[in-house]
């Protein structure tokens, strides 16, 4: 068993490797590295830098104000259509960032159908409203799919005891307004800061966005800096300070956390039987919108939109849809997202157990290393991981490790555990944490070891949660695009990649096939995780 937690520790000190090659690219800062950087801090770099600011402040504004008010709503009032809203506001968690910004383009450009008939029914000419794919733009998409891990972390804080404290403040003759913004907000706090925090780490690792609207961030000057111009150091230069920047995020966001025990504790006797106040008239109308906006906006419309698109393109579609290709792009997404759901799973159930029985300071540093794997943007994963290739390909020109992880799914996969193992890794410690150490204590005291102990008392129970890790992670694969862009071998694409590729050439009604079949997996945890609400509140 000591040996094993030593091998998994390593294992997961292997997965650190992109950030280690990263650190290490900053070691050997010669002349010519130098060079480089103030070539970018005179050129590129200080529009990148405002460009993901000024996104980051806007998305960060925006996700609070929507997931705030929409957790307000359904967690401390009553009005029609609640209970509905609290499953559905849950929605745009299915929906990726970029495919929202293939719909709405599609749709709202100048070209696109909605305007097409306005000049029709109005007689004006030219472009009714500004571009889409602009700055602005890119921040309402993102707030769309992102403002629900606000709503969720508010909304868990205020259940505890939000409608018990306000309940007494009105007792006590404060106003409703008084009410929200002296008790409820306060109480959110660390809430909607870590909620804020992941939503900003997926901003900031977001490349499809940013791409197919033509922002200047550092994800799209990485792919540009080492795809475009072939300048691995540059690449490796901004990646490292984009992985600064989430440093800090992540850091917040933990701290966010840690500080989230003081306002989710559940209150117990009379005090739980407060009850939402009621809504009626012009308030009631007011969160009806609220929480109906984000939805049909965030979920609802793009669905629809994207069902017109391939009736559309098998109606009327020079050669209809390509069934099979999108059967091929299918399998080899299948392929992957199964491999790495499935090693990601093993790894994190093998770390859980072992770290439970013979837990080392080698195995503790790991498991620590692999939680911080979610928050390390794909981009990053992928410059840190082709430095040490190409170090290979050059030191050892007969060797074929270079190209295993360039020119094979192993680099992929690869990439893949580095980024979404955290995933799997946190269910499957939930579930463990719920099974009572006596439990192990039983089975010692029986003569089992830990091979029959699994076997027969943890297998079984973990079984639930190892199946929603390896669905979890599966479906994150599904959707991930920047890794899988630079990392991946010819010929292999998948849904998310190609849904990219087609929507860059303008080829909108293609692209909404891959799309759609996105965002029907990615509904699956979504289900869960409602269900796990609904279980909750009963």
């Amino acid at each position: 068993m000591r040996q094993a937690g030593i091998l998994l520790g390593l294992l997961c000190l292997l997965l650190a490797l992109p950030v280690i090659s990263l650190a290490s690219a900053w070691l050997a800062l010669d002349s010519a590295a130098l060079e480089v950087l103030r070539h970018q801090l005179a050129t590129v770099l200080p529009d990148y830098t405002r460009g993901s600011l000024l996104l980051a402040l806007a998305v960060g504004v925006g996700v609070a104000m929507v997931g705030t008010g929409a957790a307000v709503a359904v967690t401390l009032f009553d009005f029609p259509g609640r209970r509905l809203f609290e499953l559905t506001l849950l929605l745009p968690l299915a929906m990726p960032a970029y495919v929202l910004a293939y719909v709405y383009t599609d749709t709202l450009q100048s070209s696109g159908a909605l305007q097409i008939w306005l000049r029709e029914q109005t007689g004006l000419r030219g472009a009714l409203w500004p571009d889409v794919r602009s700055l602005w733009g890119a921040v309402v998409l993102f707030v769309l799919a992102l403002y629900p891990y606000v709503y969720l972390l508010t909304r868990t804080a205020l259940a505890g005891r939000g409608s018990t404290l306000l309940e007494a403040a009105r007792l006590l003759g404060a106003g409703l307004v008084r009410r929200i913004v002296t008790i409820a907000l306060p109480l959110a706090r660390p809430a909607i800061a870590a909620g804020v925090s992941l939503a900003l780490m997926e901003t900031l690792a977001d490349y499809g966005v940013g791409a197919y609207f033509g922002l200047q961030t550092y994800t799209t000057g990485i792919y540009r800096a080492w795809l475009s111009f072939g300048d691995r150091l540059a690449a490796a230069q901004l990646a490292t300070l984009l992985l600064v920047v989430v440093g800090l995020l992540a850091w917040a966001e933990q701290r966010a956390q840690a500080r989230l025990r003081y306002a989710t504790a559940r209150p117990s006797g009379r005090a739980a039987d407060a009850q939402p106040l009621r809504l009626r008239g012009l308030s009631a109308a007011i969160a009806v919108v609220v929480c109906a906006l984000p939805v049909l906006a965030g979920f609802v419309v793009p669905v629809v939109l994207l069902l017109r698109l391939v009736v559309r393109e098998a109606l009327y579609g020079e050669f209809g849809l390509p069934w099979e290709r999108f059967l091929g792009w299918s399998w080899t997404t299948l392929q992957l997202a199964g491999g790495a759901a499935l090693l990601a799973a093993a790894l994190a159930l093998a770390l859980a157990l072992t770290l439970r029985w013979r837990p080392s300071p080698v195995l503790q540093t790991g498991v620590r290393v692999v939680s911080l794997g979610y928050a390390v943007p794909g981009a990053v994963i992928a410059i840190g991981l082709l430095l040490p290739a190409g170090w290979l390909q050059q030191r050892f020109p007969e060797s074929t490790w270079g190209t295993l992880l360039t020119s094979t799914t192993l680099g992929l996969v690869y990439a893949y555990l580095v980024r979404f193992s955290a995933v799997a890794l946190q269910s499957v410690q939930a579930g463990l944490s719920r099974l009572p150490a006596s439990l192990d204590e039983t089975g010692r005291m029986l003569g089992a070891g830990p091979l029959r102990l699994f076997l027969q008392v943890h297998g079984p129970l973990l079984l639930p949660s190892v199946l929603g890790a390896a669905l979890l992670v599966f479906v994150d694969v599904m959707k991930e695009l920047p890794a899988t862009l630079v990392l991946r071998p010819f010929d292999s694409d998948t849904l998310a990649v190609v849904a990219y590729q087609l929507a860059r050439d303008e080829r909108l009604a293609e692209a909404a096939l891959p799309s759609l079949a996105i965002v029907a997996v990615g509904l699956l945890p979504v289900l869960m995780l409602a269900r796990a609400i609904r279980r909750a509140d009963a």
